[in-house]
């Protein structure tokens, strides 16, 4: 089915004006229905932001300043965070333009037609599975330190998929609101814990720097696009806002609070630990400390990951029901559909999670593949897209153009030298033994 900038939805027309924007608004006039979607307030949005983006990528940027080194480190942390609040709002404009769009396939669609609108679908469905695995897999090792006990550490994995799909079976993102606070709370407090838990430590090590290899490289830098991969979702967000021109505010909310968490945890802990700082960073603190940090840190670990899956259930439940108003519906059907496609996207995950059981693994790879496409490349072409018509060009322009070209070439990139260096490292750790974790009860604390 193609969602292309000129098809008719059956329903009612946009609720709310939106100048210079094409397209009808994909839930329409809300008034008088069930189930009401366009509910979010600007704060509300960039909460549910900051639940989905910071979570597990932050708990990998210490390590990656101890491949980089310290000032090579925190450049890359900082030029990141400004490139993403660029392609961010660039998304938010290309959603103001194009009032239909709710996900990256429904851009796709109007871009490349059905071509682009199924590829793009595909991808972001894959991705969501692969963090929803990276959640599980964390959760996995969160119970394993707590209770000490690895006995079958793949039974903690179902359990932390069951735990995430019951928190998915709200339809509504403002139902996420409320538990997108506790969320970054959450990781802000087990942050904090583990800098006391690294300070405390008996041995100290100086910081050192030396040369990374290529592979080293390219996984710090998978690691860092991995930190701020929330564009995936952007699109679904800005839809449920009141007014979708809010998207700019719940933005700036998003990035201010990544760039300045994401400094201080990575200095102060690498700082404390040194190079041999783990990836998750928790690890890298006393068994106190160690416990401290996971437990707190058991909101984050499980809301994060339901909020990327409510984005992906939504993208397949809203495909079933475009144009109906059955998806406004409290019935019985439509919500077992949806908990039918939570349950199956869940299963999936899990299975990712127990085939890569190596938490950089996981975040390297799953940032290379997609998310170096979503956050960079893909943006740029919707710049393209909006600003490019074939006349002629002023100066101002011709280097918005440029930068623009920079970004896609930026995110192919990333991910071609960042896929090689992602694979290599799953097949050092395969080699080491690790293969023998997957499917398995043995211990991944």
């Amino acid at each position: 089915m193609e969602f292309s900038k000129t098809e008719s939805v059956s329903g009612p027309t946009v609720s709310q004006p939106q100048t210079g924007c094409e397209g009808e608004d994909l839930f329409g006039d809300e008034t008088g229905l069930e189930v009401k979607y366009k509910t979010l307030t600007w704060w509300q949005a960039g909460m549910i932001m900051i639940a989905e983006t910071i979570s597990l990528g932050i708990l990998a940027l210490p390590k990656v300043l101890a491949t980089l080194g310290l000032l090579p480190g925190i450049a890359l942390i900082v030029g990141v965070g400004v490139l993403t609040t660029y392609t961010g709002l660039v998304i938010g404009e290309f959603k103001c333009r194009y009032a239909q769009t709710h996900s990256m396939a429904d851009a796709g669609s109007i871009m490349w037609g059905r071509i682009g609108c199924e590829i793009l679908g595909a991808a972001q469905l894959i991705f969501f599975i692969f963090i929803m695995g990276s959640h599980i897999l964390t959760f996995s090792i969160m119970v394993s330190v707590l209770s000490e006990y690895s006995g079958c550490t793949v039974l903690f994995s179902v359990a932390g998929g069951m735990l995430s799909f019951v928190f998915t079976i709200p339809r509504r993102l403002q139902s996420l609101s409320f538990l997108s606070s506790i969320s970054f709370a959450s990781v802000l407090g087990a942050v904090l814990a583990s800098m006391v838990g690294a300070s405390l430590r008996e041995t100290r090590h100086i910081p050192t720097s030396s040369p990374p290899t290529f592979h080293d490289t390219m996984v710090a830098i998978a690691n860092v696009v991995f930190a701020y991969a929330g564009h995936v979702s952007f699109f679904a967000f800005f839809s449920e806002l009141r007014d979708v021109r809010d998207y700019s505010r719940a933005l700036a909310l998003l990035q201010l609070s990544e760039m300045t968490l994401y400094i201080a945890t990575a200095v102060v802990i690498y700082v404390l630990v040194g190079k041999d700082v783990a990836s998750p960073s928790l690890n890298s603190v006393g068994p106190l400390f160690k416990k401290i940090s996971y437990g707190i840190a058991i909101p984050t670990i499980v809301i994060a990951g339901v909020v990327n899956a409510h984005v992906a259930v939504k993208s397949i439940y809203l495909r079933m029901f475009r144009g109906r108003n059955a998806m406004h519906s409290r019935s019985f059907s439509a919500i077992s559909l949806w908990a039918a496609v939570s349950a199956t996207l869940w299963f999936l995950a899990w299975v990712v999670a127990e085939s890569i059981p190596v938490f950089n693994d996981i975040l390297g790879l799953t940032s290379s593949l997609f998310a170096s496409w979503f956050t960079f490349s893909l943006p740029g072409m919707f710049w393209l897209h909006l600003n490019v018509h074939g006349r002629p060009l002023g100066w101002k322009q011709t280097i918005l153009i440029g930068f623009n070209c920079i970004n896609v070439i930026i995110g192919i990139a990333i991910c071609i030298f960042g896929v090689y260096s992602s694979i290599k490292s799953i097949q050092s750790n395969l080699s080491k033994g690790v293969v023998q974790r997957r499917f398995s009860c043995a211990d991944n604390s």
